[in-house]
């Protein structure tokens, strides 16, 4: 199960398209509101969660990460979403390649 939440707006993936997810970044960006976005991951052998730096701290692991879990940080990295810049084309890039890793 992959979930995307955009500020308050939660969804899982399967019940979210391309448009759901510029449209609630965009207008709050419009706005003038900080964006928070969060991935949750609860896939096999992968529990996680990741957040734009946007969103308030959270605690991270007491452990290096496993090999899937690096490959989906290094993932979240290459896609810009650890820049407070992020846009929704980050985001949509990330969760397609997502897909492919998991």
């Amino acid at each position: 199960m992959i979930k995307i939440k955009i500020a308050e707006a939660e969804r899982e993936l399967d019940n979210i398209d391309e448009s759901w997810i510029n449209q609630q970044i965009n207008r709050r960006q419009a706005d003038g509101l900080t964006v928070c976005v969060q991935v949750i991951i609860k896939e096999d052998d992968l529990d996680m969660i990741l957040a734009t730096p946007t969103c308030a701290p959270r605690g991270g692991g007491n452990r290096p990460p496993r090999r899937r879990e690096k490959m989906v940080f290094d993932l979240w990295n290459q896609r810009g979403l650890n820049d407070t810049h992020f846009t929704g084309g980050n985001l949509i890039a990330f969760l397609k390649q997502l897909k492919r890793i998991l």
